[in-house]
Protein backbone atom coordinates (compact mmCIF):
# COMPACT_ATOMS: atom_id res chain seq x y z
CA UNK A 1 0.00 0.00 0.00
CA UNK A 2 1.39 3.17 -0.82
CA UNK A 3 2.65 5.57 1.68
CA UNK A 4 2.59 9.34 1.89
CA UNK A 5 5.66 9.99 3.87
CA UNK A 6 5.19 13.68 3.60
CA UNK A 7 2.69 13.48 6.35
CA UNK A 8 4.55 11.38 8.43
CA UNK A 9 6.78 12.49 11.41
CA UNK A 10 9.86 9.73 11.25
CA UNK A 11 12.46 9.02 13.91
CA UNK A 12 15.80 8.00 13.08
CA UNK A 13 17.79 6.38 15.30
CA UNK A 14 21.64 6.16 14.18
CA UNK A 15 25.12 6.40 15.78
CA UNK A 16 26.89 6.77 12.48
CA UNK A 17 26.16 10.38 11.51
CA UNK A 18 27.09 8.93 7.57
CA UNK A 19 24.51 6.50 8.13
CA UNK A 20 22.11 9.05 9.39
CA UNK A 21 22.16 10.91 6.63
CA UNK A 22 22.08 8.59 4.07
CA UNK A 23 18.81 7.73 5.89
CA UNK A 24 17.28 11.05 6.19
CA UNK A 25 18.50 11.43 1.96
CA UNK A 26 16.52 8.16 0.91
CA UNK A 27 13.67 9.32 3.19
CA UNK A 28 13.62 12.75 1.26
CA UNK A 29 13.53 10.99 -2.06
CA UNK A 30 10.62 9.75 -1.49
CA UNK A 31 8.46 12.87 0.09
CA UNK A 32 9.30 12.55 3.77
CA UNK A 33 9.74 16.25 5.32
CA UNK A 34 9.38 15.64 9.25
CA UNK A 35 12.41 13.82 9.98
CA UNK A 36 14.35 13.42 13.30
CA UNK A 37 17.95 12.10 14.63
CA UNK A 38 19.25 10.56 17.47
CA UNK A 39 22.30 9.59 17.62
CA UNK A 40 21.70 7.33 20.93
CA UNK A 41 19.25 5.77 22.77
CA UNK A 42 18.45 7.91 25.29
CA UNK A 43 18.18 11.19 22.94
CA UNK A 44 15.92 8.27 20.93
CA UNK A 45 13.24 8.33 24.08
CA UNK A 46 13.59 11.98 24.97
CA UNK A 47 12.51 12.46 21.03
CA UNK A 48 9.51 10.45 21.75
CA UNK A 49 8.47 11.73 24.72
CA UNK A 50 7.78 15.28 22.56
CA UNK A 51 6.65 13.99 19.53
CA UNK A 52 4.04 11.10 18.78
CA UNK A 53 6.46 9.81 15.66
CA UNK A 54 4.30 8.05 13.01
CA UNK A 55 7.60 6.08 11.52
CA UNK A 56 10.68 4.88 13.61
CA UNK A 57 14.04 2.94 11.97
CA UNK A 58 16.42 2.31 14.79
CA UNK A 59 19.71 1.01 14.51
CA UNK A 60 20.34 -2.00 16.64
CA UNK A 61 23.88 -1.85 17.62
CA UNK A 62 24.00 1.79 19.32
CA UNK A 63 27.85 2.30 20.99
CA UNK A 64 26.91 4.24 23.77
CA UNK A 65 23.68 3.23 26.07
CA UNK A 66 20.63 1.56 25.47
CA UNK A 67 20.78 -0.66 22.26
CA UNK A 68 17.82 -0.36 19.98
CA UNK A 69 15.86 -3.46 21.74
CA UNK A 70 16.24 -1.51 25.05
CA UNK A 71 14.75 1.32 23.08
CA UNK A 72 11.78 -0.73 21.50
CA UNK A 73 11.49 -2.02 25.29
CA UNK A 74 11.29 1.24 26.99
CA UNK A 75 8.82 2.53 24.66
CA UNK A 76 6.42 -0.06 24.73
CA UNK A 77 6.88 0.41 28.45
CA UNK A 78 6.36 3.71 28.50
CA UNK A 79 3.62 4.16 25.94
CA UNK A 80 5.58 6.37 23.33
CA UNK A 81 5.04 4.55 20.49
CA UNK A 82 1.28 5.59 19.24
CA UNK A 83 -0.88 2.31 18.07
CA UNK A 84 -0.32 2.49 15.10
CA UNK A 85 3.39 3.78 14.61
CA UNK A 86 5.77 1.35 12.99
CA UNK A 87 8.96 0.37 14.40
CA UNK A 88 11.69 -1.23 12.10
CA UNK A 89 15.01 -2.26 13.84
CA UNK A 90 18.08 -1.72 11.66
CA UNK A 91 21.46 -4.24 12.16
CA UNK A 92 24.30 -4.70 9.74
CA UNK A 93 24.76 -8.38 12.35
CA UNK A 94 22.64 -11.59 11.89
CA UNK A 95 24.02 -13.39 14.77
CA UNK A 96 21.67 -15.61 16.46
CA UNK A 97 21.30 -13.19 19.65
CA UNK A 98 20.11 -10.49 17.48
CA UNK A 99 18.04 -12.30 15.69
CA UNK A 100 16.31 -13.86 18.23
CA UNK A 101 16.34 -10.46 20.18
CA UNK A 102 14.76 -9.01 17.47
CA UNK A 103 11.97 -11.70 17.43
CA UNK A 104 11.86 -11.57 21.88
CA UNK A 105 10.81 -7.62 21.13
CA UNK A 106 8.33 -8.08 18.12
CA UNK A 107 9.40 -5.18 16.07
CA UNK A 108 7.48 -4.47 13.05
CA UNK A 109 9.90 -5.44 11.24
CA UNK A 110 13.87 -5.34 10.45
CA UNK A 111 16.10 -4.57 7.93
CA UNK A 112 19.72 -5.82 7.10
CA UNK A 113 22.24 -3.19 6.35
CA UNK A 114 23.67 -2.54 3.59
CA UNK A 115 19.84 -1.93 1.77
CA UNK A 116 19.07 -0.05 -1.04
CA UNK A 117 16.21 2.86 -1.18
CA UNK A 118 13.77 0.45 -3.17
CA UNK A 119 14.34 -2.25 0.23
CA UNK A 120 13.60 0.82 2.92
CA UNK A 121 10.45 1.62 1.12
CA UNK A 122 8.98 -1.77 0.65
CA UNK A 123 9.72 -2.63 4.56
CA UNK A 124 7.73 0.59 5.27
CA UNK A 125 4.73 0.01 2.64
CA UNK A 126 4.48 -3.74 3.86
CA UNK A 127 4.50 -2.78 7.97
CA UNK A 128 2.07 0.54 7.17
CA UNK A 129 -0.53 -1.85 4.77
CA UNK A 130 -0.31 -4.19 7.52
CA UNK A 131 -0.87 -1.98 10.48
CA UNK A 132 -3.63 -0.09 8.33
CA UNK A 133 -5.51 -2.82 7.90
CA UNK A 134 -5.63 -3.90 11.73
CA UNK A 135 -6.02 -0.66 12.94
CA UNK A 136 -9.36 -1.19 14.11
CA UNK A 137 -8.37 -4.20 15.85
CA UNK A 138 -5.48 -2.83 17.40
CA UNK A 139 -7.12 0.61 18.77
CA UNK A 140 -9.31 -1.67 20.81
CA UNK A 141 -6.67 -3.49 22.10
CA UNK A 142 -5.09 -0.67 23.44
CA UNK A 143 -7.97 0.61 24.87
CA UNK A 144 -8.77 -2.46 26.46
CA UNK A 145 -12.18 -3.78 25.11
CA UNK A 146 -10.76 -6.57 23.76
CA UNK A 147 -14.60 -8.22 22.89
CA UNK A 148 -14.91 -4.92 20.32
CA UNK A 149 -11.36 -6.55 18.84
CA UNK A 150 -12.90 -9.54 18.58
CA UNK A 151 -15.82 -8.73 17.20
CA UNK A 152 -13.33 -6.19 14.95
CA UNK A 153 -11.56 -9.29 13.94
CA UNK A 154 -14.56 -11.84 13.00
CA UNK A 155 -15.79 -8.75 10.42
CA UNK A 156 -12.45 -8.58 8.85
CA UNK A 157 -12.96 -12.53 8.71
CA UNK A 158 -15.98 -12.35 7.04
CA UNK A 159 -14.32 -10.06 4.02
CA UNK A 160 -12.48 -12.90 2.94
CA UNK A 161 -9.18 -11.54 2.63
CA UNK A 162 -6.63 -14.35 1.28
CA UNK A 163 -3.38 -12.52 2.05
CA UNK A 164 -4.82 -11.47 6.05
CA UNK A 165 -6.27 -14.41 6.60
CA UNK A 166 -4.10 -16.36 8.75
CA UNK A 167 -2.91 -13.28 10.50
CA UNK A 168 -6.45 -12.70 11.00
CA UNK A 169 -7.66 -15.81 12.56
CA UNK A 170 -3.73 -15.86 14.62
CA UNK A 171 -5.08 -12.59 16.55
CA UNK A 172 -8.62 -14.14 16.86
CA UNK A 173 -7.14 -16.53 18.65
CA UNK A 174 -4.57 -14.74 21.23
CA UNK A 175 -7.83 -12.33 21.83
CA UNK A 176 -9.96 -15.57 22.62
CA UNK A 177 -7.37 -16.48 25.22
CA UNK A 178 -6.77 -13.48 26.32
CA UNK A 179 -10.46 -13.26 27.26
CA UNK A 180 -10.84 -17.00 28.68
CA UNK A 181 -13.05 -18.15 25.77
CA UNK A 182 -10.81 -21.32 25.14
CA UNK A 183 -13.22 -23.17 23.22
CA UNK A 184 -13.33 -20.87 20.75
CA UNK A 185 -9.16 -20.30 20.53
CA UNK A 186 -9.32 -24.40 20.80
CA UNK A 187 -11.68 -24.42 17.27
CA UNK A 188 -8.99 -21.91 14.98
CA UNK A 189 -6.29 -24.00 16.45
CA UNK A 190 -7.41 -27.14 14.97
CA UNK A 191 -8.81 -25.57 11.90
CA UNK A 192 -5.61 -24.59 10.79
CA UNK A 193 -3.62 -27.36 11.69
CA UNK A 194 -6.11 -29.29 9.78
CA UNK A 195 -5.27 -26.97 6.76
CA UNK A 196 -1.33 -26.98 7.31
CA UNK A 197 1.30 -27.73 9.95
CA UNK A 198 2.47 -24.15 11.66
CA UNK A 199 3.84 -23.90 15.08
CA UNK A 200 2.39 -21.27 16.06
CA UNK A 201 -1.02 -23.21 15.97
CA UNK A 202 0.73 -25.80 17.76
CA UNK A 203 2.10 -23.72 20.49
CA UNK A 204 -1.82 -22.08 20.90
CA UNK A 205 -3.12 -25.80 21.26
CA UNK A 206 -0.45 -26.25 24.13
CA UNK A 207 -1.46 -23.21 25.98
CA UNK A 208 -5.23 -23.98 25.31
CA UNK A 209 -4.23 -26.91 27.19
CA UNK A 210 -2.14 -25.19 30.14
CA UNK A 211 -5.21 -22.53 30.89
CA UNK A 212 -7.45 -25.74 31.01
CA UNK A 213 -5.26 -27.16 33.76
CA UNK A 214 -4.19 -30.13 31.72
CA UNK A 215 -0.24 -29.06 32.31
CA UNK A 216 1.05 -32.54 31.33
CA UNK A 217 -0.71 -32.23 28.31
CA UNK A 218 0.75 -28.91 27.72
CA UNK A 219 4.23 -29.74 29.10
CA UNK A 220 4.34 -32.76 25.91
CA UNK A 221 2.75 -30.39 23.53
CA UNK A 222 5.81 -27.85 24.22
CA UNK A 223 8.33 -30.06 24.26
CA UNK A 224 7.52 -31.76 21.17
CA UNK A 225 7.26 -27.60 19.51
CA UNK A 226 10.92 -27.43 20.96
CA UNK A 227 12.26 -30.69 19.52
CA UNK A 228 10.86 -29.24 16.13
CA UNK A 229 12.04 -25.98 16.31
CA UNK A 230 14.87 -25.26 18.83
CA UNK A 231 15.00 -21.47 18.71
CA UNK A 232 11.44 -21.16 19.15
CA UNK A 233 11.72 -18.88 22.64
CA UNK A 234 8.23 -18.90 23.05
CA UNK A 235 7.47 -22.17 23.98
CA UNK A 236 10.18 -22.67 26.60
CA UNK A 237 8.39 -20.02 28.12
CA UNK A 238 5.03 -21.51 28.19
CA UNK A 239 7.29 -24.97 29.12
CA UNK A 240 8.29 -23.34 32.45
CA UNK A 241 5.16 -21.82 32.66
CA UNK A 242 3.73 -25.14 32.55
CA UNK A 243 6.52 -26.63 34.57
CA UNK A 244 6.02 -24.23 37.16
CA UNK A 245 2.01 -25.02 37.59
CA UNK A 246 2.66 -28.35 37.80
CA UNK A 247 5.01 -27.57 41.21
CA UNK A 248 8.25 -28.90 39.04
CA UNK A 249 10.64 -26.11 39.88
CA UNK A 250 13.64 -27.79 39.04
CA UNK A 251 12.61 -28.99 35.03
CA UNK A 252 11.75 -25.14 35.10
CA UNK A 253 14.78 -23.81 35.72
CA UNK A 254 16.52 -26.08 33.52
CA UNK A 255 13.57 -25.11 30.37
CA UNK A 256 14.32 -21.16 31.21
CA UNK A 257 18.42 -21.63 30.97
CA UNK A 258 18.40 -23.31 27.68
CA UNK A 259 15.78 -20.15 26.50
CA UNK A 260 18.59 -17.92 28.32
CA UNK A 261 21.50 -19.63 26.83
CA UNK A 262 19.58 -18.95 23.06
CA UNK A 263 18.66 -15.61 24.19
CA UNK A 264 20.70 -13.95 26.30
CA UNK A 265 20.08 -10.25 25.93
CA UNK A 266 16.56 -10.79 27.29
CA UNK A 267 16.96 -8.88 30.60
CA UNK A 268 13.11 -10.05 31.58
CA UNK A 269 14.22 -13.94 31.17
CA UNK A 270 16.99 -13.16 33.23
CA UNK A 271 15.24 -11.71 35.85
CA UNK A 272 12.66 -14.98 35.79
CA UNK A 273 15.58 -17.61 35.75
CA UNK A 274 17.24 -15.29 38.50
CA UNK A 275 14.07 -15.92 40.62
CA UNK A 276 13.03 -19.48 39.86
CA UNK A 277 16.37 -20.47 40.76
CA UNK A 278 16.46 -19.00 43.74
CA UNK A 279 13.41 -20.52 45.05
CA UNK A 280 14.79 -23.97 44.09
CA UNK A 281 17.92 -23.59 46.45
CA UNK A 282 19.93 -23.27 42.58
CA UNK A 283 21.81 -20.68 43.92
CA UNK A 284 25.01 -20.91 40.93
CA UNK A 285 22.45 -20.33 38.22
CA UNK A 286 20.50 -17.23 40.23
CA UNK A 287 24.40 -15.71 40.77
CA UNK A 288 24.98 -15.53 37.38
CA UNK A 289 20.97 -14.87 35.82
CA UNK A 290 20.94 -12.08 38.80
CA UNK A 291 24.57 -10.80 37.60
CA UNK A 292 22.61 -10.20 33.62
CA UNK A 293 20.11 -9.27 34.93
CA UNK A 294 21.87 -6.00 36.52
CA UNK A 295 24.24 -5.89 33.70
CA UNK A 296 21.04 -5.47 31.27
CA UNK A 297 19.39 -3.53 33.45
CA UNK A 298 21.80 -0.28 34.02
CA UNK A 299 20.56 0.44 29.78
CA UNK A 300 17.05 -0.99 30.63
CA UNK A 301 13.68 0.35 31.91
CA UNK A 302 13.24 -3.10 33.28
CA UNK A 303 16.56 -2.90 35.36
CA UNK A 304 15.57 -2.98 38.77
CA UNK A 305 16.51 -2.55 42.72
CA UNK A 306 15.51 -5.98 43.50
CA UNK A 307 18.20 -7.51 41.21
CA UNK A 308 20.94 -6.09 43.16
CA UNK A 309 19.14 -7.40 46.49
CA UNK A 310 18.14 -10.90 45.00
CA UNK A 311 22.01 -11.34 44.09
CA UNK A 312 23.21 -10.34 47.53
CA UNK A 313 20.90 -12.65 49.56
CA UNK A 314 21.92 -15.48 46.99
CA UNK A 315 25.45 -14.38 47.93
CA UNK A 316 23.81 -14.62 52.10
CA UNK A 317 23.06 -17.99 51.80
CA UNK A 318 26.23 -18.72 50.30
CA UNK A 319 27.31 -17.05 53.20
CA UNK A 320 29.71 -14.99 51.07
CA UNK A 321 28.94 -11.96 53.49
CA UNK A 322 31.76 -9.63 51.94
CA UNK A 323 30.30 -9.90 48.06
CA UNK A 324 27.02 -9.26 49.93
CA UNK A 325 28.35 -5.61 51.05
CA UNK A 326 29.66 -5.36 47.81
CA UNK A 327 26.59 -5.34 46.33
CA UNK A 328 25.09 -3.42 48.57
CA UNK A 329 27.25 -0.88 48.23
CA UNK A 330 26.40 -0.77 44.46
CA UNK A 331 22.72 -1.00 45.42
CA UNK A 332 23.22 2.21 47.51
CA UNK A 333 24.48 4.04 44.36
CA UNK A 334 21.39 3.37 42.59
CA UNK A 335 18.76 4.43 45.29
CA UNK A 336 19.87 8.44 45.59
CA UNK A 337 16.16 8.92 43.62
CA UNK A 338 14.51 5.68 44.58
CA UNK A 339 12.27 4.74 47.33
CA UNK A 340 11.77 1.41 46.72
CA UNK A 341 15.60 1.06 46.08
CA UNK A 342 16.65 2.51 49.64
CA UNK A 343 13.90 0.28 51.44
CA UNK A 344 15.63 -2.18 49.43
CA UNK A 345 18.93 -1.37 50.84
CA UNK A 346 18.00 -0.79 54.18
CA UNK A 347 16.40 -4.36 54.47
CA UNK A 348 19.81 -5.81 52.75
CA UNK A 349 21.74 -4.00 55.39
CA UNK A 350 19.86 -5.53 57.97
CA UNK A 351 20.30 -8.75 56.99
CA UNK A 352 23.96 -8.56 56.23
CA UNK A 353 24.76 -7.33 60.38
CA UNK A 354 22.14 -10.21 60.92
CA UNK A 355 24.03 -12.64 59.57
CA UNK A 356 27.52 -10.85 60.79
CA UNK A 357 25.90 -11.20 64.63
CA UNK A 358 26.68 -7.33 64.76
CA UNK A 359 23.15 -6.23 66.49
CA UNK A 360 23.94 -2.38 66.78
CA UNK A 361 24.26 -2.60 62.90
CA UNK A 362 21.32 -4.41 62.67
CA UNK A 363 19.32 -2.27 64.91
CA UNK A 364 20.43 1.24 62.98
CA UNK A 365 19.50 -0.58 59.45
CA UNK A 366 15.98 -1.89 60.99
CA UNK A 367 15.09 1.79 62.48
CA UNK A 368 16.11 2.94 58.95
CA UNK A 369 14.26 0.68 57.25
CA UNK A 370 11.39 1.04 59.37
CA UNK A 371 11.28 5.29 58.87
CA UNK A 372 11.38 4.13 55.23
CA UNK A 373 8.66 1.86 55.25
CA UNK A 374 6.50 4.64 57.09
CA UNK A 375 7.55 7.12 54.32
CA UNK A 376 6.31 4.84 51.07
CA UNK A 377 4.34 1.92 52.60
CA UNK A 378 2.07 0.97 50.20
CA UNK A 379 4.36 2.84 46.67
CA UNK A 380 6.52 -0.82 47.32
CA UNK A 381 6.06 -3.63 44.84
CA UNK A 382 3.86 -6.41 46.64
CA UNK A 383 7.25 -8.84 47.05
CA UNK A 384 9.20 -5.99 48.76
CA UNK A 385 6.30 -5.66 51.37
CA UNK A 386 6.28 -9.52 51.92
CA UNK A 387 9.88 -9.07 52.65
CA UNK A 388 9.28 -6.17 54.88
CA UNK A 389 7.10 -8.14 56.93
CA UNK A 390 9.13 -10.83 57.29
CA UNK A 391 12.11 -8.60 58.29
CA UNK A 392 9.42 -6.82 61.15
CA UNK A 393 8.54 -10.52 62.45
CA UNK A 394 11.99 -11.64 62.93
CA UNK A 395 12.82 -8.04 64.80
CA UNK A 396 10.02 -8.42 67.07
CA UNK A 397 7.27 -6.75 65.94
CA UNK A 398 4.75 -9.03 64.99
CA UNK A 399 1.44 -6.86 64.55
CA UNK A 400 3.25 -4.82 61.85
CA UNK A 401 3.81 -8.01 60.27
CA UNK A 402 0.25 -8.84 60.34
CA UNK A 403 -0.56 -5.83 59.15
CA UNK A 404 1.19 -5.87 56.18
CA UNK A 405 0.07 -9.57 55.58
CA UNK A 406 -3.02 -8.84 55.85
CA UNK A 407 -3.55 -5.74 53.66
CA UNK A 408 -1.76 -8.18 50.91
CA UNK A 409 -3.97 -11.23 51.02
CA UNK A 410 -6.62 -8.55 50.77
CA UNK A 411 -5.82 -7.23 47.51
CA UNK A 412 -3.99 -10.32 46.19
CA UNK A 413 -6.43 -12.89 47.35
CA UNK A 414 -6.86 -13.92 43.62
CA UNK A 415 -3.37 -14.00 42.98
CA UNK A 416 -2.79 -18.07 43.82
CA UNK A 417 0.78 -18.01 43.11
CA UNK A 418 1.67 -14.83 45.50
CA UNK A 419 -0.73 -15.86 47.80
CA UNK A 420 1.51 -19.37 47.55
CA UNK A 421 4.46 -17.49 48.55
CA UNK A 422 2.77 -15.77 51.75
CA UNK A 423 1.68 -19.06 52.66
CA UNK A 424 5.34 -20.53 52.57
CA UNK A 425 6.77 -17.50 54.08
CA UNK A 426 4.88 -17.72 57.15
CA UNK A 427 5.38 -21.25 57.26
CA UNK A 428 9.25 -20.55 57.29
CA UNK A 429 9.63 -17.91 59.65
CA UNK A 430 6.05 -17.23 61.63
CA UNK A 431 4.94 -21.21 62.02
CA UNK A 432 2.55 -23.34 60.13
CA UNK A 433 -1.61 -22.64 59.79
CA UNK A 434 -0.46 -18.45 60.57
CA UNK A 435 -1.25 -17.79 57.37
CA UNK A 436 -4.05 -19.80 56.49
CA UNK A 437 -5.75 -18.17 59.16
CA UNK A 438 -5.26 -14.95 58.24
CA UNK A 439 -6.29 -15.71 54.89
CA UNK A 440 -9.99 -17.25 56.10
CA UNK A 441 -10.87 -14.29 58.67
CA UNK A 442 -10.05 -12.32 55.07
CA UNK A 443 -12.20 -14.40 53.07
CA UNK A 444 -14.75 -14.08 55.79
CA UNK A 445 -14.60 -10.22 55.80
CA UNK A 446 -14.87 -10.33 51.98
CA UNK A 447 -18.46 -12.48 51.77
CA UNK A 448 -19.47 -10.12 54.63
CA UNK A 449 -18.87 -6.96 52.15
CA UNK A 450 -20.26 -9.05 48.98
CA UNK A 451 -23.33 -10.74 51.39
CA UNK A 452 -23.63 -6.70 52.43
CA UNK A 453 -24.00 -4.98 48.74
CA UNK A 454 -26.18 -7.98 47.40
CA UNK A 455 -28.29 -7.33 50.34
CA UNK A 456 -28.67 -3.76 49.39
CA UNK A 457 -29.17 -4.56 45.67
CA UNK A 458 -31.84 -7.20 46.35
CA UNK A 459 -33.65 -4.56 48.40
CA UNK A 460 -33.47 -2.03 45.59
CA UNK A 461 -31.35 0.34 47.30
CA UNK A 462 -29.18 0.23 44.10
CA UNK A 463 -27.10 3.75 45.30
CA UNK A 464 -25.83 1.91 48.86
CA UNK A 465 -25.11 -1.47 46.74
CA UNK A 466 -22.92 0.66 44.37
CA UNK A 467 -21.39 2.30 47.27
CA UNK A 468 -20.34 -0.46 49.44
CA UNK A 469 -18.44 -2.20 46.27
CA UNK A 470 -17.02 1.01 45.38
CA UNK A 471 -15.46 0.84 49.18
CA UNK A 472 -14.53 -2.55 48.40
CA UNK A 473 -12.95 -1.59 45.16
CA UNK A 474 -11.00 1.18 46.71
CA UNK A 475 -9.20 -1.57 49.17
CA UNK A 476 -9.26 -5.01 47.10
CA UNK A 477 -8.71 -3.58 43.50
CA UNK A 478 -8.30 -7.11 42.21
CA UNK A 479 -10.74 -9.10 43.86
CA UNK A 480 -12.62 -10.95 41.47
CA UNK A 481 -16.27 -11.42 43.28
CA UNK A 482 -16.11 -7.63 43.95
CA UNK A 483 -15.59 -6.67 40.50
CA UNK A 484 -17.79 -8.91 38.83
CA UNK A 485 -20.90 -7.77 41.20
CA UNK A 486 -20.10 -4.18 40.54
CA UNK A 487 -20.63 -4.92 36.90
CA UNK A 488 -23.89 -6.43 37.22
CA UNK A 489 -24.88 -3.55 39.38
CA UNK A 490 -23.68 -1.04 37.12
CA UNK A 491 -25.44 -2.73 34.03
CA UNK A 492 -28.70 -3.09 36.21
CA UNK A 493 -28.42 0.43 36.74
CA UNK A 494 -27.94 1.03 33.08
CA UNK A 495 -31.29 -0.72 32.28
CA UNK A 496 -33.41 0.59 34.53
CA UNK A 497 -32.41 4.25 35.01
CA UNK A 498 -31.17 6.74 32.89
CA UNK A 499 -28.23 5.65 30.69
CA UNK A 500 -25.77 8.50 30.69
CA UNK A 501 -22.13 7.84 28.85
CA UNK A 502 -20.29 8.01 32.34
CA UNK A 503 -22.05 4.72 33.77
CA UNK A 504 -21.41 3.36 30.34
CA UNK A 505 -17.50 4.01 30.18
CA UNK A 506 -17.73 2.77 34.31
CA UNK A 507 -19.09 -0.31 33.04
CA UNK A 508 -16.80 -1.26 30.10
CA UNK A 509 -13.53 -0.52 32.25
CA UNK A 510 -14.42 -2.75 35.17
CA UNK A 511 -15.31 -5.21 31.99
CA UNK A 512 -11.85 -5.06 30.80
CA UNK A 513 -10.60 -5.24 34.42
CA UNK A 514 -12.35 -8.55 34.76
CA UNK A 515 -10.61 -9.90 31.91
CA UNK A 516 -7.42 -8.42 33.24
CA UNK A 517 -7.86 -10.17 36.39
CA UNK A 518 -8.63 -13.72 35.18
CA UNK A 519 -12.25 -13.61 35.08
CA UNK A 520 -13.43 -16.68 33.51
CA UNK A 521 -15.14 -15.41 29.83
CA UNK A 522 -18.48 -17.31 30.50
CA UNK A 523 -19.19 -14.63 33.14
CA UNK A 524 -18.20 -11.92 31.47
CA UNK A 525 -19.49 -12.73 27.61
CA UNK A 526 -22.68 -12.26 28.52
CA UNK A 527 -22.29 -8.95 30.52
CA UNK A 528 -20.27 -7.71 27.52
CA UNK A 529 -23.64 -8.60 25.47
CA UNK A 530 -25.49 -6.78 27.54
CA UNK A 531 -23.78 -3.45 28.02
CA UNK A 532 -23.26 -3.93 23.58
CA UNK A 533 -26.97 -4.15 23.25
CA UNK A 534 -27.54 -1.06 25.95
CA UNK A 535 -24.90 0.72 23.86
CA UNK A 536 -26.66 0.24 20.27
CA UNK A 537 -30.22 1.01 21.56
CA UNK A 538 -28.73 4.50 22.94
CA UNK A 539 -27.37 5.02 19.45
CA UNK A 540 -30.54 4.38 17.75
Amino acid sequence: MPINLASKKILVVEDQAIMRETIKHILGSFGARFIVEAENGINAITAMRIDRFDIVLCDYNLLRGKNGQQVLEEARHLKLLPVNAIFIMVTCEQSQDMVLSAIDNKPDDYLIKPFNRQQLLNRIEKCYARKTYLACIENEIEKGNLYQAIHHCEQLLQQDDKKMRLQLLKLHAELAIKVGDLKTAEAIYQNILAERELPWARLGLGIVAFFLGYCEQAITAFQELIKQYPVMLEAYDWLVRAYESAGNGEHAVISLSSAVTLSPLSILRQKKLAILADKTQNLVVAKKAYTAAIKLGKNSIHGSSADYSGLANVYLKSHAVSEALKILSELNQQSQNDPEAKLRAALLENEIHRAKSNKALAQQAYEKMFKLHEQFNKHASKDLRLEIARVFYLNGNGELCDEILNDLIKTNIDDKPFIKDIVAMCNAVIGENHAETLIQRIKKELVDINNKGVGLFQDGNIKGALAVFEQAVAKMPDNQTIILNMIKIIIHDLKTSKSGPDKIISAQSYINKAIQIGIPHHQINSLQAELDAIQYQNNQ
